[in-house]
């Protein structure tokens, strides 16, 4: 009897050989022929799966999104079973610098896909990602909830605040990725300006 297949293992298998190989060279220059040859499968195979480039570069960002949100999950699970708002924000935050190498394959592509569906009309017909305003949304649910704990000042407008976080965060990656600062300092000035709005708790460690 031949052996069955499982098809999401098979794409999750080609959509992480995608990950590594544009982590080493870049997503622009990744084809798909490349792919395949990390994968250890045939071309064919990664073209039965997805027909087109765009098609495997758009789920390989979904994957790279999963990979993201299982990353922030453990870093609260790390904190405890009721971290405070304080210790989810900043677990939301941190995840996304690159201060290792999942971390950094993550800055990168994210990066660099955003940058490629500018020019890419292929790309640019597709969403960039299903749920665009959803850290945005849970940073400003968490600031609320530190607001309502008396945890964090009323007077400031919670939705600008994640707003400014969150572009300070993928600014911040920028620098760590590209040499201009160390991840210690990109931390301490996310620290800084969380402690203007929430009372300041021990310093995160690096993970």
């Amino acid at each position: 009897m031949p052996k069955r297949v499982n098809h999401e293992e098979r794409r999750a298998q080609i959509a992480e050989a995608l990950i590594r190989v544009a982590g080493r060279r870049g997503l622009h220059a990744v084809g798909m022929r490349d792919v395949a040859a990390e994968a250890g499968v045939s071309l064919r195979l990664v073209q039965y799966y997805f027909e087109t480039k765009e098609k495997l570069l758009f789920y390989g960002l979904q994957h790279l999104t999963e990979h993201f949100t299982a990353r922030v999950g453990a870093r609260l699970g790390a904190a405890g079973t009721d971290p405070g708002p304080r210790a989810a924000i900043e677990a939301l935050l941190l995840a996304s610098l690159p201060t290792d190498e999942e971390s950094r394959t993550f800055h990168l592509l994210y990066s660099s896909y955003s940058i490629l569906s500018v020019t890419d009309e292929a790309l640019a017909a597709q969403p960039f990602i299903d749920n665009p305003d959803a850290a945005e949304n849970a940073l400003t649910g968490l600031l609320r909830q530190a607001q309502a704990a008396g945890l964090a000042d009323p007077g400031v407008d919670v939705r600008t605040e994640a707003i400014s976080l969150l572009a300070m965060a993928a600014t911040m990656g920028t620098s760590i990725l590209v040499g201009q600062r160390g991840p210690e300092s990109a931390i301490a000035v996310l620290r800084y300006h969380l402690d203007r709005i929430l009372e300041p708790v021990e310093p995160p460690t690096l993970g």
